[in-house]
């Protein structure tokens, strides 16, 4: 399209994009038509904007945002032209088409606003670190009973266990033997989690594993959750953090926490 024929048919070629997307009203639509019958230019760029429409809309050529995001993005413009718009005498209004020319003229706005509103929904759909932590510890708890690698230590002694640890991880976990209470201890191992070596304590509970993964950290709200079968358990405890789990029954974990967190240690 020519410079003249921009500067010509400008508000028409707002319009036409419009047309071309099915956004127009039927007052608006008959407008632009009327106009395509008088002026060759705009066919000829109106089939130049549907040919490349038609190359977009193919499947794999461009990734789709959700409608929810899109519909944020336009709610924002017109909240924010109905604004401008209204902070005029309604005799100064300029028409619907003036405002959204002059709207496309600060076009610097419109990819900001976009980026604004992506971002927020990446944002709220972004996993939290306590997600993706709970992944973490699952897939460790998995992977130490398929791999044959539960304990490093293999040992019900917490006093072989404990010294066992030092020089291997920075910090010195505690260590109990819950037996009288129905939590034989199995032994321990070092395991990786957070992007930091932790330690790993082994329980059994009926034929069922107990990890019991502990690192320092600041204190923290205790957490409960289940997690694809698994049931966790998460407290905070004089300068470290423990995150319990197993396919024991809740109560069963509870059980062990208040276990654990009153036994005496080494």
């Amino acid at each position: 399209m020519s410079e003249a024929h921009q500067n010509a048919c400008a508000e028409w070629r707002i319009m036409l994009h419009g047309f071309v997307d099915g956004e127009l009203d039927g007052v608006h639509a008959a407008q632009f038509e009327g106009h395509l019958a008088t002026c060759e230019s705009c066919r000829a760029e109106m089939e130049r904007v549907g040919a490349v429409k038609k190359i977009i809309d193919q499947d794999g050529v461009r990734w789709r945002p959700p409608e929810a995001l899109r519909s944020q993005v336009l709610s924002m413009l017109s909240f924010e032209q109905t604004a401008v718009a209204s902070s005029l005498p309604r005799a100064h209004r300029p028409p619907f088409w003036r405002r959204a020319f002059d709207l496309s003229r600060q076009w610097s706005f419109i990819p900001s606003l976009a980026v604004l509103a992506a971002s927020a929904f990446l944002f709220i759909n972004t996993p939290s670190q306590t997600l993706i932590l709970q992944d973490e510890i699952m897939a460790s708890h998995v992977r130490s009973m398929m791999a044959d690698h539960l304990t490093d230590v293999l040992t019900s002694d917490q006093h072989t266990v404990k010294p066992w640890f030092n020089g291997k991880i920075d910090f010195s976990p505690p260590v109990s033997d819950l037996t009288k209470d129905g939590f034989p201890l199995v032994g321990g191992r070092v395991d990786y989690i957070g992007g930091r070596a932790v330690a790993a304590l082994v329980y059994r509970r009926h034929g069922h594993v107990i990890n019991l993964f502990i690192w320092p950290t600041a204190s923290g709200t205790q957490t409960t959750t289940e997690r694809d079968g698994y049931n966790m358990v998460q407290w905070s405890d004089g300068g470290l953090t423990f995150w319990a789990i197993s396919d024991v029954a809740s109560g069963d974990l509870a059980e062990f926490e208040r276990f654990f967190r009153s036994a005496e240690r080494l």
